[in-house]
């Protein structure tokens, strides 16, 4: 296979961030030698986390064995997923928010038509449902475990817990139609034909949609990793992937 030189557009800070966790966590296991430095294990993750390539690729490039490369990865996933904030530590970290603003996203990946459980009718493909929390300027706050792609929005936002913590925290929500029926402090357009609706409540819908619009930048924020643009590994890796991506891009953040 071919080497070549190639560039990763993330930042030196958060390569620093990762490589520091690393190395801690290389300490409390007490490792001693490894195929790679903390350093250059930080930057085979964030080249597979930002460009998605596959690990036979990274392995050539790194100079190291495609297990080993697999296995890096995902120990460094892994850590950040578990950095990554609760519900409960997003809610109480907005508490101070005027609102917040609530969608869901699917997240494509790689099934047969056989996997109904992962289809998405609204969409019409296989993926998996990831529910994200921006805040009134949309920047992402929160995102959720991933849901198999056929369960609806407002089911989702109900198994999170979503809607409860939101309502408990007394923090105003806006949404869109597919949360009808949520309750609490979600708010929502009205339903209906436009040609149907009054004046009064076309306005209202003008101006929800103006708001709710600004929770499609912290979906573009997820979406600008590859990665996450298509799925081929198993779905039970997703939700660490997801959890990973959210603790790099609250960390660069900061």
């Amino acid at each position: 296979m071919l080497v070549y030189p190639s560039g990763v557009d993330v930042s030196s800070s958060t390569l620093r961030f990762l490589a520091a966790r690393l190395r801690k966590h290389r300490h409390a296991l007490g490792t001693r030698w490894r195929r790679l430095s903390a350093g250059r294990q930080a930057l085979l993750t964030l080249t597979h986390l930002r460009n998605g390539q596959p690990y036979a690729q990274l392995a050539a490039g790194f100079g190291i064995g495609t297990t080993t490369a697999y296995r890096y990865v995902t120990e460094a996933v892994e850590l950040l997923a578990a950095l990554a904030p609760t519900l409960a530590e997003a809610v109480r970290a907005a508490s101070m928010k005027a609102y917040l603003i609530l969608d869901g996203m699917l997240l494509p990946i790689d099934r047969i038509a056989a996997d109904r459980p992962f289809y998405s009718g609204k969409h019409k493909k296989h993926g998996m449902n990831v529910q994200v929390i921006s805040d009134p300027k949309g920047r992402l706050l929160w995102a959720s475990p991933a849901l198999a792609g056929a369960v609806h929005d407002i089911r989702a936002a109900r198994e999170h817990g979503i809607i409860d913590a939101l309502a408990q925290a007394g923090i105003t929500c806006w949404a869109d139609k597919g949360y009808q029926g949520a309750g609490g402090t979600v708010r929502l357009p009205y339903r209906g034909r436009w040609d149907r609706l009054s004046t009064g409540q076309q306005a209202v819908n003008r101006s929800h949609a103006k708001v709710r619009a600004l929770v499609e930048q912290a979906i573009a924020t997820l979406k600008s990793w590859p990665l996450l643009r298509k799925l081929r590994c198993s779905t039970t890796r997703i939700t660490s992937l997801v959890q990973a991506v959210l603790t790099l891009h609250l960390a660069s953040s900061d």
